[in-house]
């Protein structure tokens, strides 16, 4: 009997959405025909995914950004022109269309096209789409990585489509044969928000890397701090935790990985006093298979989301995890996802309220000051990687959903 046909169907590239790439590459070992519809926007993205890929179990289908002929030129003028005037007209007339988003229809029209047993829709397109490929008789899951409709900065708000996103995360939590999400408070707030059952809660986890800091000698040197994302930017807590960091009174470095924004650097510099600049590292993005590694040169991990939008509140992004299975300490802020993690994972971090700024420099001073303390948190992290925040005590839970939704459960 041939396999079962699942299509994992996004608008990312898998090098920054390592959530799609875990999911489908534990349904191709489970032993489905797995294909994931994607874009392909960067050339140098392009070839991560092509190197992330290569040895796993499944095939990827693209909507290619990065070709170079005349002819695909020109496509790729008129969608990206298409785009350019749909935010406008969000804009300035609040007129709201998926093309807003990015190359809604053409993605959709590949998605109709190839042949699944089940669909299951990442990221703002696919979640929009879903309701067209339900309504055509197709079995669709959804995975919501965040709360659309809740995300982003007021500035960057504007021209989403807000409304039809809020329409698309109802009609998903109503009729998909599942949805998922990041954490058990923003599974509970979509329930709540769309009058539907309550998401299962798959979170972002990662399977257990064979080294961490554990592994390493505690090391002589001033501690590091490490903070990583896909962007270096404003609206992600880096503010905060420098006017605390600038307070400290022991010495520490602070590591940030990530494509920086323009001129952010010099903006964060200027907040500090001179003789702390230096101490401050910026590193280049990290490619997925490299990440786990990289981040157990260092002691402890920063996830400084912030309360708002509420989005940030709700999940827990990947940081978190990633720090425990390198065996970081953890310094995380409040937020309502957050704090599930390091209420379930007492001792292996710190949960802090990053505006208060001299009682949070006192807190990471306490930290650094007792090499011994710090330890215990890293193997307590590390601990809680093993027992609980892996990938794979987290990829049964999603494979019986795939298993309940292939036989129409």
């Amino acid at each position: 009997m041939n396999p079962k046909r699942i299509l994992v169907f996004t608008a990312s590239h898998l090098c920054r959405n390592p959530r799609v790439v875990k999911e489908a590459t534990a349904l191709g070992a489970a032993g489905y025909d797995v294909t994931v519809l994607t874009v392909s926007t960067l050339d140098s993205f392009e070839q991560m995914d092509r190197a992330l890929i290569a040895p796993l179990p499944f095939r990827r289908v693209t909507l290619d950004y990065t070709a170079h002929t005349p002819g695909a030129r020109l496509e790729i003028l008129w969608r990206r022109a298409t785009t350019w005037g749909a935010r406008q007209l969000l804009r300035t007339l609040r007129i709201e269309s998926a093309l807003a988003l990015g190359p809604a229809h053409a993605l959709l029209h590949r998605a109709l096209a190839l042949p699944a047993d089940l669909i299951i829709a990442h990221t703002e397109i696919p979640l929009w789409a879903s309701a067209t490929l339900i309504r055509a008789g197709h079995p669709v899951a959804v995975d919501m990585e965040d709360w659309y409709s809740e995300d982003l900065l007021m500035a960057d708000r504007r021209a989403r489509p807000l409304k039809l996103l809020r329409r698309a995360e109802k009609f998903a939590l109503r009729h998909a044969r599942y949805v998922s999400t990041t954490s058990q408070s923003m599974a509970e707030a979509l329930a709540k928000a769309c009058g539907a059952p309550v998401p299962m809660v798959v979170r972002n986890v990662f399977p257990l890397q064979p080294q961490s800091r554990l592994d390493r000698p505690a090391g002589d040197g001033a501690p590091a701090f490490v903070w990583f994302s896909q962007t270096i930017g404003p609206g992600r807590g880096l503010e905060l935790f420098f006017s605390a960091w600038s307070r400290m009174a022991r010495p520490s470095r602070v590591f940030l990985i990530g494509d920086e924004l323009p001129g952010y650097r010099e903006k964060i510099l200027r907040r500090l006093p001179p003789e702390r600049r230096p101490w401050v590292l910026f590193m280049p993005f990290v490619s997925p298979d490299s990440l786990p590694k990289k981040l157990t040169e260092f002691d402890v991990g920063l996830a400084l989301e912030p309360h708002q939008p509420r989005s940030r509140n709700l999940t827990i992004t990947n940081k978190v995890f990633q720090y425990m299975n390198a065996g970081l300490a953890v310094v995380a802020t409040d937020t309502a996802g957050q704090g599930e993690v390091l209420r379930a994972a007492p001792g292996s971090g710190l949960l802090v309220a990053a505006h208060e700024t001299n009682r949070l420099a006192r807190h990471l001073d306490h930290l650094i000051a007792e090499p011994a303390r710090l330890r215990t948190m890293q193997a307590a992290a590390r601990r809680a990687a093993e027992e609980q925040f892996c990938w794979e005590r987290e990829a049964p839970r999603l494979l019986a959903a795939v298993e309940r939704a292939l036989a129409g459960c």
